[in-house]
């Protein structure tokens, strides 16, 4: 029988992040202070952030972030994480590609974004901070950041984006369970929502409004910090253990990756699984492709605009140099609602500019098509969001079948659709359709980021 699982012991979670900032030939550009436009100190973060996420968010010199053992400990529940080789794929596609999927569904919160809530929750406990507050889109974030505060005995605040909030009821479930307080976005409840409601009654939030709420209410609350889920850099770094993980797994199967794909929003889960690979481009020479799968209708890095912006919708964050949509940018109600975000990280942002990766736009339907084929032959039922990393990962298999190339192609199955199951029945019953995105319409939204720019 040929090998499809490859696993490592407890012993080889990986010991530290990997900090690509380090060895990038060119570093990211500064993030701007939104009062002076200034280059931001760390200090200038702690506000905000725990103290820690705030030094590691602008560590442009250690390659290497030594992981906190109790947070080791954590990840011992879970990790090391599989790598799969997707056989039955391979053979419904006819390719010659070998095909392999690092399964970051198997997390209590059922999907990639607990190696960063872990990490952020220890930071604030040691720092003796008592509430975290965050945003969520789908809601895999808040509910990694609902269990990791419960782990280290800190209370959660989660502002969950509206149309999401309304689509994904057991998402607010798993928050609930966990302990977390859960508001609809944009709320009644902080000034950044009292005034999109007032410009828009019937505004179904953004992912850019959620950050404005969090980050208010964490400005405005005693002992309180402000928690991400992608987008930061310190945040891209702690996802690195799905990667380091993947190096030494690739070796067990006896292949290397020729073609790293993932999904992409603010780009956590596409940084986890790519980064620690593309060191070997950027310092050995290896030739691996790196492709970011975003939604037809949030096309941040293949129609975006690399320039300053702001993270949020009300223009509460740090200027920072990213390819974005403008933060005022209103994205369609898609199912993936974890892609639904405005701008690409800092350092993915750079490295696109610097070619080290590149992006491809899927439709909704041709996701929700792969993600089922994908359900039928290796047995997992994909994220929305997953879903678009294995349209493009069939995408690339099946241009082998055309050249007869025998690929190995790695993407990242970042989390399970087991509570996504309304937007299958979505998909099923023909309600489901593509949106669409105008020049016209990106035009005036990027304009919103132009402005800040002159």
């Amino acid at each position: 029988m040929k090998q499809k699982k490859f696993l490592l012991p407890e012993s080889e979670i990986p010991t530290h992040y990997f900090n690509i900032q380090a060895v990038m030939p060119n570093k990211p550009m500064p993030f701007l202070h939104p009062a002076t436009r200034q280059p931001l100190k760390p200090e200038d973060l702690y506000p905000i952030f725990c103290k820690e996420c705030a030094d590691q968010e602008l560590n442009q010199k250690d390659a290497w972030i030594p992981i906190p053992e109790e947070v080791r400990q954590q990840y011992a529940s879970y990790r090391c994480t599989p790598l799969v080789r997707a056989y039955e794929l391979e053979k419904a596609l006819g390719t010659p590609a070998h095909i392999y999927f690092k399964n970051e569904s198997v997390s209590p919160a059922g999907s990639h974004k607990l190696n960063s809530a872990l990490a952020q929750a220890y930071y604030a406990k040691e720092q003796g901070v008592t509430n975290l507050t965050t945003e969520t889109g789908a809601g895999q974030w808040g509910g990694a950041l609902s269990y990791a505060t419960k782990k280290f005995g800190i209370d959660c605040a989660v502002y969950m984006v509206k149309v999401s909030y309304e689509q994904k009821p057991y998402r607010r479930s798993i928050m609930q369970t966990f302990g977390a307080a859960i508001t609809p976005s944009p709320s009644m409840s902080t000034r950044a929502g009292k005034d999109i409601l007032t410009r828009n009654p019937n505004d179904r939030g953004s992912l850019g409004c959620a950050i404005s709420e969090a980050i208010e209410l964490a400005v405005s609350t005693p002992n309180c910090k402000y928690a991400l889920g992608s987008v930061l850099n310190h945040v891209c770094m702690h996802q690195t253990v799905i990667g380091l993980e993947a190096e030494k797994q690739m070796e067990l199967a006896g292949e290397y990756p020729d073609i790293v794909i993932a999904c992409f929003g603010g780009g956590s889960n596409f940084s986890g699984i790519a980064f620690p690979f593309m060191r070997h481009n950027i310092l050995d020479g290896k030739k691996t492709r790196f492709i970011a799968a975003e939604p037809y209708s949030c096309p941040k890095l293949t129609r975006g605009k690399f320039e300053y912006d702001f993270g949020d919708e009300a223009g509460m964050t740090p200027l920072l140099p990213m390819f974005t949509l403008g933060h005022s940018f209103k994205p369609a109600s898609i199912h993936a609602g974890g892609l639904r975000y405005h701008g690409a990280g800092v350092i993915l942002s750079q490295l696109m500019k610097d070619g080290y990766m590149e992006a491809v736009d899927i439709e909704q339907m041709d996701s929700f098509k792969a993600g089922v084929l994908f359900a039928q032959t290796e047995g997992i039922i994909p994220a929305p969001e997953s879903c678009h990393a294995i349209a493009a990962t069939i995408t690339e298999a099946l241009k082998c079948k055309e050249t007869g190339e025998a690929k190995t192609i790695l993407f990242n199955l970042s989390g399970h659709g087991f509570v996504d199951m309304g937007a299958y029945d979505s998909y099923f019953s023909g309600e489901m359709q593509n949106y669409h995105v105008s020049d016209e319409d990106l035009a005036r939204f990027i304009k919103s980021a132009d402005d800040l720019n002159k």
